[in-house]
C-alpha cells in the first residue's frame, strides 16, 4: 500500500515532485508510525465491516481501527467480538487489498482471546489498542500483546490510549506519565504510536469542545497535550510517534465565529470546495491538523471517512520544506553552521533544525513532497475528487 494510490497515475504525477513510497505491514516500525495517518476507527458491530474496510482502502485509507470499547455498548461486546470473526475470515477469503487493521480492546484477556479466535485471518491484524493506558492498567496488556504474538508467529504491535483522569489531573500527572514512559519504553519494540483520547480528557471536567475551537483552545486538554510531547514525544531517539486527537464533527453546525479558512488558497474553481469545507465544520479540522504539526504531533484518529483526505493532504511534505530539509541535512554541513534558505525567506541553522530536517524526510518519504506549484488545496481537491 502507499498513501494516494487511489488517485491515477496521471493525477499524482502532477501533483508529486516525489511521490509516496509503497510500505507494508511489514515495514519497520519507524516508517509505519508516520504512515498511519489519518486512522479511521469503526464500531466492531457493523455488519458490513468487511465491505466498509475495502471500500475505505479504495479510498485512500490505510489504517484502521476496529473498536470493541466506547464505541459500542456493554452488552454489544460478546456480538461484536463474533462479527469481527466472522469479518476477518471474509477479508481473508475475499483476498482483496486491505489497510493495517487493529482491534481497541477492553481488557487484555481479549488479546489472546481474539488472536486464537481470528486463526489463519489473523494475518491480517496489526496489532492491538489499548485503552485509558496507565503503568498499572498497561503492563497486562502488552503482556498479553506479548504472548499472542509468541503464538501467533507474526509482529503485533500496540497502540496505547492516554486518556485516564490521571493524566489529565495536576497532582497526579507527573507521576503517571513517569509510568507510562518507563512502561512503553521497556516494550519499545511493540509500541507503534501513542494515541491521544482528549474527548475522554474533556468528559472528566464535563467540557466539549465546539466546531469552531480545536483542541489547543481548551487550555485543560493544551497543557496535557504539552506535557505529554514533551516527556513521551521526544527527538533524542527516546520518544515515541504521538498522534493527534479525534475531530468528532462532520455536518454543519450553527457558527458563532467567522471560518476559519481564508479566501486565498482557494481562489478560482476552488472556492466550491471551501464552501464545502465550511459547511461541513472542516474548516476547523484544518486548523487543528495545523496546530497538531506545530505541536509535535502527527496522524489523526478520525471517526468519520471525510476527515482522511484533509489529514493525508496536510501531510504532504511542500517543496519547500523538503528544499530546507534537504539543505540542512546535506553531509558537508555536518559541522553546523547558518544558511539561508533556497526559498530567500528564512534561516536554516544546521544543528538546531536537524531533527526538524529528519522528521521532514521521514514524512516524505510516506507521504511524497509537493510540487513547487502545488498546495494543500490541491491535493485535497484531488482526493475529495477521487473519493467522489
Amino acid at each position: 500500500m502507499r498513501h494516494f494510490e487511489h488517485l491515477a497515475p496521471s493525477v499524482r504525477n502532477g501533483l508529486f515532485h516525489q511521490e509516496p513510497v509503497a510500505f507494508d505491514a511489514g515495514s519497520p516500525a519507524r516508517t509505519l508510525s508516520v504512515a498511519l495517518g489519518a486512522t479511521l476507527y469503526a464500531p466492531g458491530t457493523r455488519p458490513s465491516l468487511a465491505a466498509d474496510v475495502v471500500k475505505q482502502t479504495e479510498r485512500g485509507v490505510v489504517s484502521m481501527v476496529l473498536c470493541l470499547e466506547d464505541s459500542i455498548g456493554d452488552h454489544d461486546v460478546v456480538a461484536a467480538e463474533e462479527n469481527l470473526v466472522r469479518q476477518f475470515a471474509e477479508l481473508d477469503r475475499a483476498g482483496a487489498p486491505a489497510p493495517l487493521l487493529f482491534i481497541r480492546v477492553r481488557e487484555p484477556a481479549q488479546i489472546t482471546d481474539l488472536v486464537r479466535r481470528l486463526g489463519p485471518a489473523g494475518r491480517l491484524l496489526s496489532g492491538f489498542v489499548l485503552p485509558k493506558f496507565t503503568e498499572d492498567r498497561g503492563v497486562p496488556f502488552l503482556e498479553a500483546l506479548t504472548e499472542a504474538e509468541a503464538e501467533c508467529g507474526q509482529r503485533l504491535f500496540a497502540m496505547p490510549v492516554l486518556e485516564s483522569p490521571e493524566l489529565l489531573h495536576l497532582e497526579t500527572r507527573r507521576e503517571t506519565l513517569a509510568g507510562i514512559s518507563r512502561t512503553v519504553d521497556k516494550y519499545r519494540d511493540r509500541v507503534l504510536a501513542l494515541r491521544l483520547g482528549v474527548t475522554d480528557f474533556c468528559s472528566a471536567y464535563g467540557l466539549r469542545r465546539a466546531p469552531d475551537m480545536t483542541a489547543y483552545d481548551v487550555q485543560l486538554v493544551a497543557s496535557v497535550i504539552a506535557d505529554v510531547v514533551n516527556v513521551l514525544g521526544r527527538a533524542d531517539g527516546s520518544g515515541f510517534t504521538v498522534t493527534g486527537p479525534v475531530w468528532e464533527y462532520f455536518r454543519q453546525h450553527e457558527r458563532m465565529f467567522k471560518p476559519q479558512l481564508r479566501r486565498t488558497p482557494f481562489a478560482g474553481p476552488a472556492e466550491e470546495l471551501r464552501t464545502a469545507l465550511i459547511e461541513h465544520d472542516m474548516d476547523g479540522l484544518l486548523r487543528e491538523i495545523q496546530l497538531d504539526r506545530a505541536n509535535g504531533l502527527q496522524g489523526k484518529t478520525c471517526i468519520h471517512p471525510s476527515h482522511v483526505a484533509p489529514v493525508h493532504a496536510l501531510s504532504v511534505v511542500s517543496h519547500e520544506e523538503f528544499s530546507d530539509a534537504q539543505d540542512i541535512l546535506r553531509p558537508e554541513r555536518d559541522g553546523g553552521g547558518v544558511l539561508r534558505s533556497a526559498y530567500t525567506n528564512k534561516m536554516n541553522e544546521v544543528k538546531p533544525h536537524r531533527a526538524w530536517a529528519q522528521r521532514i524526510m521521514l514524512r516524505a518519504e510516506v507521504f511524497g513532497v509537493a510540487r513547487e506549484d502545488v498546495s494543500f488545496v490541491e491535493l485535497l481537491a484531488a482526493s475529495v475528487r477521487a473519493g467522489a
